[in-house]
């Protein structure tokens, strides 16, 4: 019924800077929340930035000034700007989204593939 499509990961060296998009698509009435996230010690994963439907943002602490989420409703996707990037950023970033999709209307997690980022020392 719908799909996330994540893109713009790749090898970058440290303090250079990443954009990743992540675009929903289906028979999508609404998305709500949308995010970024990536594996952590411990953790499955963790939350690195999340943005609700009204545009509200947070972040991890170790991305705050450095990392932007953003999003363009009209084109149902979520972006990444990443800045100052260090070594330790290295990951699998994957999206997520809220959906409101189906007859009834109801409420799905959805997660996309999952898009390489490397940052060389």
């Amino acid at each position: 019924q719908a799909q996330l499509v994540e893109s713009g990961g790749g090898l970058v060296q440290a303090v250079g800077s990443l954009r990743l998009s992540c675009a929903a698509s289906g028979s999508i009435f609404r998305i709500n929340d949308m995010g970024w996230f990536r594996p952590a010690p411990g953790k499955e994963r963790e939350l690195v930035a999340h943005i609700t439907d009204g545009g509200t943002a947070r972040y991890a602490d170790s991305v705050k000034r450095r990392f932007t989420i953003s999003r363009a409703n009209a084109k149902n996707t979520v972006y990444l700007q990443m800045n100052s990037l260090k070594p330790e950023d290295t990951a699998v970033y994957s999206c997520n989204a809220v959906l409101r999709i189906g007859v009834p209307l109801q409420r799905y997690d959805y997660w996309g593939q999952g898009t390489q980022v490397t940052v060389s020392s």
